[in-house]
């Protein structure tokens, strides 16, 4: 499994309430993606900085959602270009499930 963070500084910061409005307008478009278990929506405390931590089944189903196309909708949306960062993810505990799930 592979853990992406994506992160944007923002040009100006916005708040808790912005912030969930934008996330809910986009939320649809990260629903039934091929190889993503789940997106989590973040945002700074002092607003400034915001992104995503996702969990993947494998890095080419990540990559193939971070094309040139997806980095041109955040600048779009936000004003500013994301950064996105790899992780390796062997285990994940998912207490709502109540699993434990590795790699392999």
């Amino acid at each position: 499994m592979i853990i992406v963070f994506t992160t944007f500084t923002l040009p100006k910061p916005i708040t808790r309430e912005e912030a969930r409005r934008i996330f809910l307008s986009t939320a649809p478009k990260y629903r039934g993606v091929q190889g993503l278990f789940s997106k989590h929506y973040v945002l700074s405390q002092d607003g400034a900085t915001a992104g995503g931590v996702y969990l993947w089944n494998s890095r080419s189903e990540a990559e193939a959602m971070y094309t040139e196309s997806w980095r041109s909708f955040v600048r779009e949306k936000y004003g500013t270009d994301p950064t996105v960062t790899y992780f390796d993810s062997p285990v994940v505990v998912d207490n709502v499930a109540q699993q434990v799930l590795t790699d392999e």
